[in-house]
């Protein structure tokens, strides 16, 4: 299997990354270590997590896919074989948030605790701050760097004129700077990212790792009506994808599966590697994970990934 370096840095992953914010949320313990087992038994490394997964589910909260991941590292023994990457910043409590110094050194510790390992392959900025100068955090990002705490660090959801100022202040003051960025992208929301963001990674060598790499399931195909919506708890935010573009994807999809004998999540996320370094993409079960590791041997000549991009044309340009 091809593998990747992660930026500038030591990292190298293959061309998936894990998601693992359905982890304790919509994939039980049990089942989250059999996707975990699987994964890693297939070749593949990175797995991405967040403190905050899953806030948003009563019955899951803050830190509980950390804490099912913590117990997974523990009971396989598996902590040299993958490549773990987190991320702080958003609302976890009213006073713990955002990036200063301060806050940063408590959630690395309250990560590390979850996770029960005593580094953090890849930590994260889960989005930017403004509030906080970017001096600040970076001077405490290099002082867990130094510490043995993290290993390299990137950002989520950052413009592309702050991912740069950041880097640039990494540099003249000798600090880690950010060697990945997490952006939305995938073959419906590719707006965002083109242009500048796109041009700014390629130009400072920042490897992309970018979210939502099947719009939340709609690229598998899975969604094609309003009726299919209730298919599963994600079916609400994939409504928005059903518009005559979404489906033109689709059927590109569908065209270029059945050409490559491949599912369309396999596709899908088969041009993003194309792309950048390595999409993220979560499974609930290990039959949805054995699928979209099939993505990794799908390979799409240049006339597949020009009918990819042109069906999936975003309507407005993307800003220069």
């Amino acid at each position: 299997m091809e593998m990747r370096r992660l930026g500038r840095s030591s990292l190298v992953v293959a061309p998936l990354v894990l998601g693992g914010n359905v982890f304790g949320w919509t994939a039980d313990e049990k089942t989250s270590f059999d996707i975990l087992d699987a994964f890693v038994d297939a070749g593949f490394n990175a797995i991405d997590t967040a403190d905050v997964y899953a806030r948003w589910a009563p019955t899951a909260g803050g830190g509980a896919s950390e804490k099912v991941i913590g117990a997974w590292l523990k009971a396989s023994g598996k902590r040299d074989k993958v490549v773990i990457a987190t991320k702080f910043g958003m609302e976890m409590a009213e006073d713990k948030k955002g990036l200063s110094a301060k806050y940063m050194a408590q959630a690395v510790e309250d990560s590390l605790k979850r996770l029960q390992t005593d580094y953090i392959d890849l930590y994260q900025s889960h989005r930017d701050d403004p509030d906080v100068p970017q001096e600040e955090t970076g001077e405490a990002f290099a002082r867990l760097v130094k510490q043995g705490k993290v290993r390299a660090i990137g950002a989520s959801n950052f413009t592309a004129d702050r991912l740069a100022s950041a880097n640039r202040l990494a540099e003249a003051n000798g600090w880690p700077r950010y060697e990945t960025l997490q952006p939305l992208y995938n073959l419906y929301d590719r707006a965002d990212f083109e242009g500048s963001l796109a041009r700014a990674c390629k130009e400072m060598e920042v490897g992309v790792i970018p979210y939502y790499g099947l719009a939340s399931g709609f690229l598998t195909g899975k969604y094609r009506s309003e009726a299919d919506l209730a298919k599963s708890q994600r079916g609400r935010g994939v409504k928005k994808y059903l518009d005559e573009r979404g489906l033109r994807i689709l059927g590109a999809l569908d065209d270029a599966a059945k050409k490559l004998n491949a599912t369309p999540a396999q596709v899908a996320l088969a041009w993003l590697m194309a792309k950048i370094a390595a999409p993220i993409a979560s499974a609930t079960s290990v039959e949805q994970l054995r699928d979209i590791l099939g993505a990794a041997s799908v390979k799409l000549d240049s006339q597949t990934l020009e009918a990819l991009d042109r069906a999936s044309s975003p309507a407005v340009a993307a800003p220069a």
